[in-house]
């Protein structure tokens, strides 16, 4: 299976329709027409095509609306616009990291030519109101962009009822390969191609396929579509004990992500008077594997731009931790996370009480 999807002979044909139903998987798992599924790198270059293919669109600057806890790819972008004469409003999230449609209303104006809004955020888990944001946007005829990476697979998507004009999302988060994504594009949205060359994707994606990747794509989503009703249940009694069992061993911990509209298996919890980084390194030597961030922040010791957005204080947003559950984690494993977190937290706790002496290295367990 090593033709050119692009070649005319037999070794391409047989594998442009190894893409063709990896495509019809992807749309039907979306509500979406096959021809509206662009394959990409990933959800960064999905972004990408997205903003700067709506943008392409204007002669001169206009005016645009992101939000303060979107991804990098797509913070970095609007950055980027800035430099070029771009006007962009950034929303502020609400307490729970909850981007409102009417937070998005206050920041419209009569240029403004382009919305892009994160369907469920990566750090806190929180659903945002995405049709109702999109219903905004389509009333007024403004582009409309969604990052659903970290929502598609987990909750229902339907582009049929949604009239978002672009949506990105990425094979890895639902057990794909990495390095394949999709951009779901609106048949009759104008939006020019990121990348120029040959005919591939309808001419707006140029470049050989990703085969390999595609096809496993395809073969991922048609099976966390079957599963997804079932493991959200799963995920979020999982959550929901971990949770309880949590503040049994640390009254103090506080939750950052709401207590409803959020994916079912992302918990951020911060732990007051303990240091994040820390802990994620004293969980990483017992094989538990957490983050303190995005893992496209990873190595920064600076606290996260979505905490900080949501105003939390300076010791929530040092101590928060984003404990990730998905389709292979149990109970049993849950147990192991919860008895090394309290050994940890138990012995940080007494670490800060003894006063070090000279010659003594605290631990940094």
């Amino acid at each position: 299976h090593f033709g050119n999807p692009s070649s005319i002979h037999g070794f391409g044909r047989e594998v442009k329709v190894a893409i063709d139903e990896a495509r019809e998987k992807i749309a039907t798992s979306i509500g979406a027409h096959p021809q509206e599924i662009v394959f990409t790198s990933g959800g960064t270059e999905s972004n990408n095509a997205a903003i700067q293919g709506v943008i392409q669109n204007f002669a001169a600057p206009q005016h645009a609306i992101t939000s303060r806890i979107e991804h990098p790819s797509v913070l970095m972008v609007f950055r980027g616009l800035e430099k070029r004469g771009w006007k962009v409003s950034y929303v502020e999230p609400d307490g729970a990291g909850m981007i409102t449609a009417e937070a998005v209303l206050r920041s419209l104006r009569p240029e403004t030519a382009l919305i892009s809004i994160m369907h469920a955020n990566n750090e806190v888990g929180t659903i945002n109101p995405i049709l109702e944001i999109a219903r905004l946007a389509d009333e007024r005829q403004i582009p409309f962009h969604t990052d659903a990476v970290q929502s598609f697979g987990k909750i229902p998507l339907d582009m049929k009822t949604m009239p978002v004009t672009a949506l990105s999302v990425s094979g890895h988060k639902i057990y794909g390969p990495k390095g394949v994504g999709v951009l779901f594009l609106r048949r009759g949205a104008r939006i020019m191609p990121l990348l120029h060359g040959g005919k591939q994707e309808r001419e707006r994606r140029a470049g050989t396929e990703n085969v390999a990747a595609i096809v496993g794509f395809g073969r991922a989503t048609a099976k966390i579509m079957a599963e997804r009703e079932r493991e959200a249940e799963r995920l979020r009694a999982l959550t929901q004990d971990f949770w309880q069992n949590v503040q049994q061993i640390y009254p103090q911990a506080t939750l950052n992500s709401p207590p409803r509209e959020r994916l079912p298996g992302v918990l951020n919890i911060s732990f007051p008077g303990m240091d994040s980084l820390a802990m994620v390194m004293s969980l990483d030597l017992q094989g538990i594997a957490v983050s303190n961030g995005s893992a496209c922040s990873s190595g920064s010791v600076e606290p996260s731009h979505v905490l900080r957005a949501m105003n939390l204080s300076n010791d929530r947003a040092n101590s928060a931790i984003r404990f990730s559950f998905g389709r292979y984690t149990t109970q049993a494993e849950l147990a192991e996370t919860l008895a090394a977190l309290e050994q940890i937290l138990q012995r940080r706790k007494r670490d800060r009480r003894i006063p070090p002496k000279a010659g003594r290295v605290m631990s940094t367990a």
